[in-house]
């Protein structure tokens, strides 16, 4: 256990939090706001994974098409999910939230089969960028350019996100329609609008983090259930509809997955359930979460 090797866990534990918190930070506020258990939205992060892959497939060179392939994938994504907030999503408001799950636990099984059809079931990769595939060395510490480009995109997006929440009109509104989404439509607010821009927004979230995880992890089937449950954990330590929450729920989810692998190997994943299941039971709201009545 030497200074080099924490430092190392410590920088990979951040790595993967901002990831889960680009993916889980749009979940959070959709169910803040609109109240809708979006089991979908891990299906979202996978189908911005192979449209980003598709993108730079389709141009040359590709490591100059990576970011054009980024915010392609984002968009992409987020008129998939104005579309289905618009036909679909929207006759579910206000039932109970069984139904909600069961739809979009649907949708899951239909985005996986359509992605399947579509890319088929191999594993594809993506290049980094050539301005970001170096990586800086230090005493007992490599780390790659590109993970210290996600470990800064979190932070500047969480800023961004609670500038918007908290110094805009549309945040105002947001919040406004979290506490009572009636009394606002009685008021002249046009909750629909205010509903599918929400879910557009949290669309284009996870069909970036697709997108971003390209050069770092395969892309295949299955992989939106293995990060819907991640996304999960990181809202209940944080706490459902909490912005800053959800970031610090990520980050302390990094790094006890990053630490529980250097610490106990073979029960890495159940230090970040006890770790959930301890915050379950102290504050059944989340660390920084509020009761919901």
């Amino acid at each position: 256990m030497t200074v080099s090797l924490i430092a190392a866990q410590f920088l990979s534990g951040l790595t993967t939090a901002m990831f889960l918190f680009l993916i889980a930070s749009g979940l959070s506020l959709v169910f803040g706001v609109m109240r809708v258990l979006n089991f979908a939205h891990g299906s979202f992060y996978m189908i911005g994974a192979y449209m980003a892959w598709q993108v730079v497939h389709w141009m040359r060179p590709e490591g100059e098409s990576f970011w054009l392939a980024v915010l392609a994938a984002g968009a992409g994504v987020a008129v998939l999910g104005g579309v289905v907030e618009r036909l679909l999503l929207r006759h579910l408001y206000g039932l109970e939230e069984l139904y909600q799950l069961l739809f979009t636990y649907a949708l899951v099984l239909i985005l996986g089969d359509a992605a399947k059809f579509i890319w088929g079931t191999g594993q594809l990769s993506v290049r980094p960028p050539p301005v970001l595939d170096g990586q800086f060395v230090f005493p007992g510490v490599t780390l790659p350019y590109y993970n210290l480009f996600i470990m800064l995109i979190g932070p500047a997006i969480a800023i961004a996100g609670w500038l918007v929440l908290s110094r805009s009109s549309a945040g105002r509104l947001l919040r406004a329609a979290s506490y009572d989404r009636e009394m606002l439509s009685a008021l002249g607010g046009n909750v629909g609008l205010l509903y599918t821009g929400m879910f557009v927004a949290s669309s284009f979230l996870a069909g970036l983090a697709g997108a971003l995880i390209t050069p770092m992890e395969s892309i295949v089937p299955g992989m939106d259930v293995q990060v819907i449950v991640q996304a999960f954990i990181v809202i209940v330590i944080g706490g459902l509809g909490s912005f800053w929450g959800t970031f610090w729920g990520a980050v302390i989810y990094g790094q006890a997955l990053s630490f529980g692998i250097l610490i106990f190997p073979e029960f890495s994943l159940f230090s970040v359930f006890a770790l959930m299941a301890a915050v379950l039971m102290i504050r059944p709201w989340g660390l920084f979460g509020r009761p919901i009545r």
